[in-house]
């Protein structure tokens, strides 16, 4: 099993890029998708998280993830907020948006995937702050588990009527600007 949390702020849409990434796992043979969203007090831009889950086989376990295998990152201010890394198992991946350099960034040796995604999704057409799809690019280039080319329609779906073109190509400039090392 996978296990992956992702953290954001509330109006970023980090529920709905994990639920977008959970579809294209389903149609990539990952039967076992569960999505366990985090909803409670939280308000626009205040810090929240959702875990998803995928696997080969069914998963029974529906709470929250508490050891991420990964850890995406929609806004690199909340580092300062929330121990993001928290539980983060070895060798375990963080996906970040940030402009920074990936040497800006002390994971205790997790391997780190960076891309300045806002910017990108700005320039893909996208009003300043709407990151998730491009946050989906980022993921895809640092995972190898669901090809970027099964996430690129679902995105295209999810925002039909909601500048689908401009989310497909935050997603596709962040997919191929993401730089991948260790941090």
């Amino acid at each position: 099993m996978i296990e992956i949390r992702w953290h954001g702020r509330g109006g970023q849409g980090a529920i709905t890029a994990a639920k977008i990434f959970a579809l294209a796992a389903f149609k990539n043979g990952y039967p076992g998708v569960v999505m366990a969203p985090t909803f409670g007090t939280e308000r626009r831009g205040a810090p929240i998280f959702t875990s998803l889950k995928i696997s080969r086989d069914k998963i029974y376990d529906l709470s929250p993830i508490e050891t991420p295998d990964i850890v995406v990152v929609l806004d690199h201010l909340l580092l300062d907020e929330v121990d993001v890394v928290r539980g983060l198992k070895d060798g375990g991946l963080v996906v970040l948006n940030t402009a920074k350099p990936l040497d800006a960034y002390d994971f205790g040796g997790a391997r780190l995937a960076v891309a300045d995604v806002t910017g990108l999704s700005v320039q893909a057409g996208l009003p300043q702050g709407r990151i998730n799809s491009g946050m989906l690019g980022v993921l895809c280039q640092a995972l190898d588990i669901v090809p970027f080319d099964l996430v690129y329609p679902e995105i295209v779906a999810e925002f039909e009527g909601k500048k689908p073109k401009a989310n497909a190509e935050a997603a596709r400039l962040a997919y191929e600007n993401t730089i991948v090392g260790v941090a």
